[in-house]
């Protein structure tokens, strides 16, 4: 069974799985690495999780892992031994779907982009929404860019202490 046919499947087992504890499906791997084949979840918390207490926890990693792992043994849909990692995106998070830039408004990041804008191939400051398909950011040269959502190649969030 090709990786993307395991991938599919397995997203929408764990969908199901998350979405029981109130959590969503951010990403899902079927990778060949040293130990031998990974599958890895990545689970994320709807809402801004502008804090540690609203983020996935450990025990929502343990709980989606450990429910996720019976019924992947039962319908046999992983073709060969396997790993299974449970895990949240990170305090450095990718931001991917356009909803992000809205949902994480306030947090600091970094955007890279495909050809220049405004003179600059990425911009690093705090997240002001997304206006139209443009991007608001607040940048650490204190200007306010709009970065078309089309041209980010990369974009995360960057730790804050």
């Amino acid at each position: 069974m090709a990786a993307e046919t395991v991938v599919d499947k397995v997203r929408d087992i764990a969908a199901r799985v998350a979405a029981d504890r109130g959590l969503e499906i951010f990403d899902v791997q079927f990778r060949r690495e040293a130990p031998g084949m990974v599958l890895r979840i990545q689970i994320d918390r709807p809402g801004p999780a502008a804090s540690a207490e609203e983020s996935v926890s450990v025990d929502d990693c343990a709980h989606v892992s450990r429910d996720l792992s019976a019924i992947l043994d039962v319908e046999d849909v992983v073709p060969s031994a396997y790993t299974l990692e449970v895990s949240s995106p990170g305090l450095d998070r990718p931001l991917r779907r356009p909803d992000d830039y809205g949902r994480f408004a306030g947090r600091l990041a970094k955007i890279v982009v495909r050809g220049p804008i405004d003179g600059q191939g990425f911009f690093r400051g705090r997240l002001g929404g997304v206006d139209g398909g443009d991007v608001i950011i607040d940048g650490d040269d204190g200007k306010t860019h709009r970065v078309p959502i089309a041209a980010i190649t990369r974009a995360n969030l960057e730790v804050e202490f």
